[in-house]
């Protein structure tokens, strides 16, 4: 505990995936105070034609009172 789930994009080389790993790895501990051992981290891609239903609908839009970030987008009319 806590395991972060990135949801992104298709297309990111695994170099990239692991350094955003290894950076929320250290957040992680860092502010958190947990030990690496604690915390675990997973990728979902999503294609670009899914993002809407898949992740901005329910984990976005649904959820938007507890996003301690929002993003600057939202869905396009044609979703």
């Amino acid at each position: 505990m806590p395991h972060v789930i990135v949801k992104l994009w298709p297309g990111k080389s695994d170099a990239q995936k692991r350094q955003l790993s290894d950076a929320i790895v250290t957040s992680v501990t860092d502010v958190l105070g947990y030990g690496a051992e604690s915390v675990s981290v997973g990728f979902d891609e999503v294609a670009v034609a899914d993002w809407d239903r898949v992740v901005f609908r329910p984990l976005v839009a649904d959820r938007w009172d507890s996003l301690t970030q929002k993003p600057g987008y939202g869905p396009k009319p044609d979703c």
